[in-house]
């Protein structure tokens, strides 16, 4: 996939369009992502010993990767990724700017 984890990324289309954020999980067989502050979803618990009343909490869901777009840490500009291939290894360059995108 050409999202990793710790990418900042927008969203493209849906309710969130706009909105920025970091990537916390891929999940790569369901082609999603999950991004830290977007597509929060209230999610009703039931009594426990945790919550005796019940409770109500936000979670984040998962969005389609084909809804983002990765931004280049170098031209600060949401960008396609592309793949140069090196004597030893392969990498991901901005589309945009050429430069190669590294994620820690």
């Amino acid at each position: 996939m050409k999202i990793r984890k710790g990418d900042t990324v927008t969203v493209i289309k849906g309710k969130n369009k706009s909105k920025q954020g970091v990537v916390e999980r891929v999940y790569s067989v369901k082609k999603t992502v999950l991004i830290k502050g977007i597509n929060m979803y209230k999610k009703h618990i039931k009594k426990s010993e945790q919550f005796p009343n019940g409770s109500v909490v936000e979670v984040n869901r998962p969005v389609a990767i084909g809804n983002i777009m990765l931004i280049c840490p170098s031209c600060k500009k949401a960008t396609r990724v592309g793949y140069e291939v090196n004597a030893t290894k392969k990498q991901r360059i901005c589309r945009k700017c050429k430069k190669i995108i590294n994620t820690k």
